[in-house]
């Protein structure tokens, strides 16, 4: 009786972690061979399933990809989006923890991979840029954008234009993963050194003389 008991919620709990077994198996094998190489049929012999398993879960190795960056990228800019929901006194600090917080988040060796898959594919699946600019992009640009409109009605930021700023504020950061992981320049620099520089920066730029002082 125990054995009839135990065993349905054993094959439930394996059921329930197949998505993510199949996710991380895929991205294995992206980092490995890349996208364009890797076949379903790897993915599924990698995460120990049949080819057929594999699509009782995910329709296609395009939705596979779409669906680690729903894993591993969405969750930091909904939690970047909700730092600028939150009212703060301080608009500096508001944009530094947003930044300092996704940065480390980002710079998860199960996650950081993602982006540099979707920037290599982009030119070949033009889909996959269009779904990372609607999910990731545009949900992270109203949400620094809403941080800077704050620092400025405040004035503790000058009345900079926010829709341009926003380039400087996030194109630092892309630039920086395009040189260390697309044309292999590399940096001593840790994450966190990067980030603290990239916003020392950034504030002298933005920061009104008075707000400097403070």
């Amino acid at each position: 009786m125990a054995m009839s008991q135990t065993t349905p919620r054993k094959f439930r709990r394996r059921a329930e972690a197949r998505p993510d077994e199949l996710l991380d198996a895929a991205l294995d094998l992206f980092i490995e061979k890349g996208f364009a190489a890797t076949r379903v049929e790897d993915i599924a012999k990698r995460a120990g399933l049949s080819k057929g398993a594999v699509y009782l879960y995910y329709e296609s190795k395009e939705a596979i990809l779409e669906a680690l960056v729903r894993r591993g990228v969405v969750p930091i800019v909904a939690s970047v989006a909700e730092m600028g929901r939150m009212a703060s006194p301080d608009p500096r600090k508001s944009i530094e923890m947003a930044i300092v917080q996704a940065g480390q988040r980002m710079a998860d060796p199960r996650i950081a991979p993602i982006p540099r898959i979707i920037l290599a594919e982009a030119g070949r699946y033009p889909h996959f840029a269009e779904m990372y600019r609607e999910e990731v992009l545009n949900v992270a640009f109203a949400a620094i954008t809403g941080m800077l409109n704050a620092g400025i009605e405040a004035g503790a930021f000058r009345p900079v234009n926010p829709e341009l700023a926003i380039r400087s504020v996030i194109g630092p950061i892309v630039t920086h993963i395009l040189l260390g992981h697309i044309f292999g320049v590399k940096s001593a620099a840790s994450p966190l050194e990067f980030l603290a520089t990239h916003l020392d920066i950034l504030f002298n730029g933005l920061l009104t003389p008075e707000a400097r002082d403070v």
